[in-house]
């Protein structure tokens, strides 16, 4: 049976265009400046600057061997490398290689840590207080990746609010011209169901650290039928003209 569409993009009212612009031109801000995000955090795991395997590989599987092992030694060879004097950095680095022993702790390496690293450790949100001697063993631990209740908590954010993004972008698009139902409802789902192998390859990997090609396809994939759906409708409804009706 063919889909009877009633009226398109290019046949909306100016107030229903600006309504759908402002927030197809928002959402698609937001989903550049989570790739900036993705590349400032997961893209610096592995001590270098853009998204690769390995960087999937030690954000959820964890780094269980080499010099970059444990948490501290991974952020210091990391993001953090500019943040301390390369003396002290050095000192942090052997001590966490020897095993973290306490008799070093008061005498040599907390008195470091208060003055590199405590201005921020200890006063902003979200950051370990590695002042603390409790969390810095956690941090000189083998980097066991993302804990399973930081995946359980992460993976149900995810799921709703970017479904919410890709319902909406999605629902837009159905109004789109000019591309057959079979088409257009294999863009509606891509995303969907790319969001689901991309929730899904955060578990795999941290059991196998093979799945993690399958982190980088999903958030690829949502990325790319996203895009093309919001370009798409930006297009019809600002430059495409109506059709004259006989």
């Amino acid at each position: 049976m063919k889909e009877i569409q009633r009226f398109t993009l290019a046949d909306l009212a100016m107030p229903t265009r600006v309504l759908f612009t402002g927030y197809l031109l928002a959402i698609g801000l937001g989903l550049c400046m989570a790739g900036v995000q993705i590349m400032l955090t997961h893209g610096m795991a592995d001590g270098k600057f853009g998204l690769s395997v390995d960087d999937i590989v030690y954000s959820y599987h964890g780094n269980h061997e080499g010099p970059d092992s444990s948490k501290l030694a991974s952020k210091l060879n990391g993001s953090m490398k500019d943040k301390a004097p390369p003396e002290v950095r050095l000192a942090l680095l052997k001590w966490a290689d020897a095993g973290a022993p306490a008799s070093e702790w008061d005498s040599n390496i907390k008195p470091k840590i208060d003055q590199y690293c405590g201005p921020c450790h200890s006063n902003m949100p979200g950051l370990a207080n590695i002042s603390d001697k409790a969390v810095m063993d956690q941090m000189t631990k083998h980097d066991e990746g993302a804990s399973i209740s930081t995946l359980t908590r992460v993976s149900h954010i995810h799921l709703f609010g970017i479904a919410f993004i890709f319902f909406f972008v999605g629902w837009i698009f159905t109004y789109a011209s000019g591309f057959s139902p079979m088409i257009k409802a294999i863009l509606i789902f891509t995303p969907f169901g790319f969001l689901i192998v991309d929730v899904l390859s955060w578990w795999l990997t941290k059991l196998n650290p093979g799945f993690a090609w399958f982190v980088i396809i999903g958030g690829f994939g949502y990325s790319l039928a996203s895009t093309v759906m919001i370009f798409s409708s930006l297009y019809q409804m600002w430059f495409m003209k109506r059709p004259v009706s006989k």
